[in-house]
């Protein structure tokens, strides 16, 4: 039997794919007995329930006249350095290439090379699809990457495009995202009743940050383009401030229609209380609103980018449409909402495709292998 590992985890904080990840995958490991322990400016997000086993450690991040700007990569590594060697850590978890891994990197060359943590890399999409593309990072990005002990990509579609962008070398292991509903606190009928919606009407679901590339002004396009519209609501969850969509809003004459709500942390209430969930972006690793979605039993409209048709099967679980093709998700999305029984059908194979191929404990497993087999070099 493997013995406990002592797991650092570098990640952002705040509401995003790879923070969710991080949280939950740690949370995961500390319940099958391993020691966890975040490294981050601050306590991420989803971090809100105590365990034995899971630790948080503060990055603090000073500012000086000498810096024109403030460094967060340098303070980082001091950090980790000091986390791994109060505690032995047995491997670094980093959450994107830079700053992480970089921050990693260097951390570990201020440790004996007999006690240096291992490394594993994970990507999630930026580093390739948007700082990749930028001359000053892609030399860095690459550098990280292929001195990590073990880097993982959350689709093959990102895998490839990895390969493609910094023609790396070093092998990328796929390994899914993953998530387990959690019991809801709140009845649906609870939930729309304090959003304002009907049980007989549609609530439509997006969940993002709304950067351009989520591309949320094709979603409010499409939904005022439906039919029978009074009876069909779309609720936001905004993990950025949604004050640029409010003009777009009133100006397409749906300000009744849309909810807007910010920095929700308990989103299974609301994916619960759903019929339908609206996803419109260009690029997209994975698509984790989209699998946390179809684990509530709900269909999916989205767009064919990235990883998105690795989760969902086209005409099964839900409808995938090109990316800006505003008329067909219009059409897609009326679809579902005229036949209940076709969203029922749907959403039943994509709770079962989830629980099937992204489940939490199977996908943990798949990382508690990787550290392994990166930890016998340094043992």
């Amino acid at each position: 039997m493997n013995r406990p590992l002592r797991i650092g985890v570098v990640c952002y904080p705040s509401i995003g794919g790879s923070g969710i990840l991080a949280t939950s995958l740690g949370r995961l490991c500390a319940e099958a007995g391993h020691d966890v322990h975040f490294i981050s400016y601050e306590k991420p997000i989803r971090l809100n329930e105590p365990h034995p086993r899971i630790f948080f450690h503060l990055v603090s991040v000073s500012e000086y006249s000498l810096f024109k700007y403030s460094d967060y990569t340098l303070p980082l590594s001091v950090k980790i350095a000091d986390i791994s060697e109060e505690y032995d850590l047995d491997v670094l978890h980093v959450h994107y290439a830079v700053p992480h891994a970089t921050a990693a990197l260097l951390a570990r060359q201020m440790r004996p090379e007999t006690m240096r943590p291992a490394v594993v890399t994970t990507l999630h999409g930026t580093d390739t699809t948007l700082l990749g593309k930028d001359p000053h990072y892609m030399p860095i990005i690459k550098h990280s990457m292929e001195h990590s002990d073990g880097v993982t990509t959350v689709s093959k579609s990102l895998k490839a495009q990895t390969i493609e962008t910094f023609d790396v070398k070093h092998p990328i292991e796929v390994i899914y995202n993953f998530y387990d509903p959690a019991p809801v606190k709140r009845g649906k009928r609870e939930v729309r009743q304090e959003l304002g919606i009907a049980d007989t009407d549609v609530m439509l679901l997006h969940m993002s940050n709304l950067r351009p590339v989520k591309r949320f002004g094709d979603i409010l396009k499409a939904f005022s383009r439906l039919r029978k519209s009074e009876a069909v609501k779309l609720v936001v969850l905004a993990g950025a401030e949604p004050d640029t969509y409010f003009r777009k809003v009133r100006d397409l004459g749906i300000e009744d229609r849309v909810i807007f709500r910010r920095n929700i942390v308990e989103i299974d209430d609301y994916l619960n209380a759903c019929d339908l969930g609206i996803y419109a972006s260009e690029q997209e690793s994975f698509g984790l609103s989209i699998l946390e979605t179809m684990c509530y039993g709900h269909p999916v409209v989205a767009t064919n980018a990235g990883g998105i048709p690795e989760v969902i099967v086209d005409g099964e679980t839900g409808l995938l449409v090109d990316v800006g093709d505003i008329e067909a998700m219009a059409q897609s999305i009326q679809t579902l909402v005229d036949d209940a029984i076709l969203r029922q059908d749907m959403g039943r194979n994509g709770a079962e495709r989830a629980a099937a191929y992204f489940s939490g404990s199977p996908i943990r497993d798949q990382y508690l292998k990787l550290y392994y087999k990166m930890c016998e070099q340094y043992v």
